[in-house]
């Protein structure tokens, strides 16, 4: 994919959808941390099921500790490796009251510094709460970047690195957005909807149905 069907890519998805954001529900930088956390492995329906009912006893770190793991877990079961998550979570809670006056840090080695936090943590909270450019590459982008031609790679890393060299740079504070969500509702995996699709013509796979 060129330079020009990059533009032209990108310039579609802004049209259908100015404002992208995250599907995860949060109303403060510490609540999609811990719904980020979460993510992890498991669907975003899933976390805004169980959040809105953790976030009325536990939405701040100091409230988190005093939930304490286990009584966390009781919030979090129905999503994947809860167990693993809790007890990152209380321990991501403590550093957030030790070292950053109980707010998140919008460094990147702060972040990464933080249990259950990796790069893809990092870059969600670092774009969406941020503003900052980032791709975080998920599933969903890895495939899009690959099948389409926009940013081949072979690791999540290095996708994440074509995007951020061939993403033009009036689109790269959403781009993160932008193809999550057409992987998620358009670009899926098994069966991709090119019919539908308002790339297709761009795309050098779009009669494929491989993942």
């Amino acid at each position: 994919m060129n330079t020009e069907q990059r533009h032209i890519l990108f310039t579609r998805l802004q049209t259908q959808n100015p404002n992208p954001t995250t599907e995860l529900n949060f109303t403060t930088p510490f609540e999609l941390l811990m719904a980020v956390m979460l993510a992890a492995q498991a669907t975003d329906k899933g976390v805004n099921k169980a959040t809105p009912a953790l976030f009325k006893v536990a939405n701040t770190p100091q409230a988190m500790v005093k939930l304490g793991e286990e009584g966390l877990k009781e919030y979090i079961k129905t999503i994947g490796l809860f167990n693993v998550k809790a007890r990152n979570i209380i321990k991501t809670c403590n550093l957030l009251i030790e070292q950053h006056n109980s707010e998140v840090p919008n460094e990147r080695k702060a972040l990464e510094a933080l249990p259950g936090v990796g790069r893809k943590t990092a870059n969600v909270i670092l774009n969406t709460v941020f503003g900052e450019p980032t791709i975080a590459v998920d599933t969903h982008i890895f495939r899009v970047s690959n099948r389409t031609g926009l940013a081949p790679g072979k690791t999540v890393r290095h996708v994440e690195e074509e995007l951020l060299k061939k993403v033009p740079k009036e689109f790269q504070q959403h781009a993160h957005h932008w193809l999550v969500l057409h992987g998620r509702y358009v670009c899926v995996a098994r069966k991709p909807k090119c019919g539908e699709c308002l790339i297709a013509d761009l795309c050098k796979n779009n009669n494929s149905s491989d993942s």
